[in-house]
């Protein structure tokens, strides 16, 4: 299936799901406990593996399953299956069903769980959602393997390969056989250049100088090694990786959204994952801002961009999310793009983001746009390289033409135009047309009354 007759028939779903639900935003699945989210896209589906805080009242870490949710926006979420520990080699009820990640492999669908702070184990399935089986009875990971704790596991695919990485404190990375439930070679421990941590602001503390809850991905030809919201940078999966901070400041928050936090501060605690859709990464991870108790935690989404420099740039931490936006919000940045085909993302010499190397028929979709009903002008801050048209449809490029906007070639940055009255919720498909390359370059857009 193509790009285009995905976005279809994504559209017809989305157009339903619309009108039968209410939009999540953050956090994503509110007041369920939903957290440690690795998110993978299979079947252009998204599918959070996830653990799962029991109780709003919990004093201490009580998770008795594991959860998978699916959504095909990352706003609309339906809970799929459920994997109690009874299912798997641990064999009875257990109250630290710790964190999880998925891999796919020759048809079938390897989930790792983590038996607490101690092992690491797998089932599998025939599809996405199970019903699984633990083909093993026994860990796949075994708390004598390195001097770590072989727990809260991540499962990097690179060109074919499946690997493993695993621990707290001190990571260990490891080759996965064909078979998914065996290492292919010794555990290997990853060099981290200066690392600091929620522990480790200043870099001194060398007990406790990481995190737990490991992750890795690959963009551009670099490996990222990621531990809450911190990471270092690396040429290669097995390291050294130079750490480069954290991608969450102060600047981050939304208001409402930075307090009431972990014990060591608003970078502890945010275990997550980095995920691809559509051309665009985003990272998952925990929250405590909405529940205000760090044993109930929600998984919320911001957007990633990566800077020249291959570091990541400061994510957003706010209500709206991903995925959806707000016409009463102001601007809209051209970044926050939920699919883009043909454009490329680059940093902007005055801080911030832009859209390049757009060109005939290349296009943008900005999904569940709220708030449209008194919107009478949009505005796009663009610099126009040549003139463009602009096709306004409705949820795809051959959806519904809403109306056509020309860009003109002027030392003037913002360009105004009336809007066509829509009705309040609306997917806009933005289709640019002119048979030349380079066409603009794409900065953000807005509503006006």
């Amino acid at each position: 299936m193509n790009l285009t007759s995905s976005i279809l028939k994504s559209s017809f779903v989305l157009g339903i799901l619309i009108s039968n639900s209410v939009f999540s935003q953050n956090p994503i699945v509110p007041n369920k406990g939903l957290n440690d989210p690795h998110i993978h896209i299979f079947n252009d589906t998204a599918y959070v593996y996830a653990s799962h805080d029991t109780s709003i009242e919990n004093k201490k870490f009580v998770m008795e399953d594991w959860w998978i949710w699916s959504s095909p926006d990352l706003v609309n979420w339906k809970q799929e299956s459920v994997l109690k520990p009874e299912e798997t080699y641990i064999g009875k009820p257990f109250e630290s069903c710790w964190a999880t990640d998925v891999a796919y492999k020759s048809g079938k669908y390897f989930w790792y769980f983590s038996e607490g702070n101690q092992q690491t184990g797998v089932v599998v399935g025939d599809s996405p959602i199970g019903p699984w089986k633990d083909v093993l009875g026994k860990p796949l990971l075994t708390s004598d393997l390195t001097p770590t704790d072989e727990y809260d596991m991540a499962i990097l695919e690179d060109n074919g390969d499946h690997y493993i990485i695993f621990g707290v404190w001190d990571y260990y990375i490891a080759k996965l056989n064909d078979d998914m439930m065996s290492l292919a070679e010794k555990p290997r421990k990853l060099e981290i250049t200066n690392p600091k941590g929620p522990y480790n602001l200043d870099g001194k503390n060398t007990e406790k100088p990481t995190d737990d809850k490991p992750f890795m991905h690959k963009m551009n030809g670099k490996y990222y090694l990621s531990w809450g919201v911190f990471y270092g940078v690396s040429n290669s999966p097995y390291g050294p990786f130079d750490c480069k901070g954290s991608i969450l400041n102060l600047d981050s928050f939304a208001d409402g959204y930075d307090k009431p936090t972990w014990p060591s501060g608003f970078q502890q605690g945010r275990h997550g994952s980095f995920f691809e859709w559509h051309n665009q990464t985003y990272f998952a991870y925990c929250d405590i801002s909405q529940t205000g108790n760090r044993y109930f935690r929600d998984t919320f989404i911001s957007y990633v961009h990566y800077k020249e420099n291959g570091e990541m740039a400061i994510i957003r931490v706010d209500a709206i999310g991903v995925g959806n936006y707000d016409a009463n919000q102001g601007k809209i940045e051209a970044e926050d793009y939920f699919i883009s085909e043909g454009i490329s993302k680059k940093e902007n010499k005055d801080g911030g983001f832009v859209l390049h190397d757009i060109s005939n028929n290349d296009f943008l979709v900005y999904q569940n746009i709220k708030g449209l009903s008194d919107k009478k002008k949009i505005s796009f801050s663009v610099t126009v390289h040549q003139k463009t048209e602009i096709e306004i449809r409705e949820n795809s490029p051959k959806g519904k033409l809403l109306q056509t906007v020309c860009l003109s070639v002027s030392d003037k940055k913002n360009q105004e135009f009336k809007l066509k009255k829509l009705s309040n919720i609306k997917t806009l498909c933005f289709v640019f047309k002119v048979k030349k390359q380079d066409l603009v370059t794409f900065d953000s857009f807005q509503f006006l009354k």
